[in-house]
């Protein structure tokens, strides 16, 4: 697809998404695996090998903070959601190609986003 010329602020709020989305997920990776403090449960012995699986710790559960940090980029997620698909810049396109050019602001704001990586440190 060739590429498309997308208003200002479409590209923003579509680059915006992209980075509260990885900000969101990033914090979900690194919280405590229950919002409220909840005891943890042994794992299951493997009957031939020993292995415990299924085990987990005890959760502190969510700080008030970490509790508002969620909600604020899952609000801001939303919103900019609803700002990019109801935009009026998509009034202008074909619908039979708006499925395409949809994909093509979420591809061309992705590669703005994503971060640069050094092959030599991962290696």
């Amino acid at each position: 697809m060739a590429e498309t010329e997308f208003p200002d602020d479409l590209r923003a709020a579509q680059i915006r998404l992209h980075q509260a989305t990885a900000e969101l997920a990033a914090l979900c990776r690194i919280l405590p695996w229950s919002v409220k403090p909840m005891p943890g449960r042994p794992g299951t012995e493997h009957p031939h090998t020993g292995e415990v699986t299924g085990a987990r710790e005890d959760s502190p559960g969510w700080s008030e903070e970490q509790k508002q940090t969620v909600k604020r980029l899952r609000m801001e997620c939303i919103d900019l959601s609803i700002r990019i698909a109801t935009h009026p810049y998509w009034q202008t396109v074909e619908a039979k190609k708006q499925g395409g050019t949809r994909q093509a602001l979420r591809t061309t704001a992705r590669t703005v986003t994503a971060p640069a990586i050094d092959v030599t440190e991962a290696a």
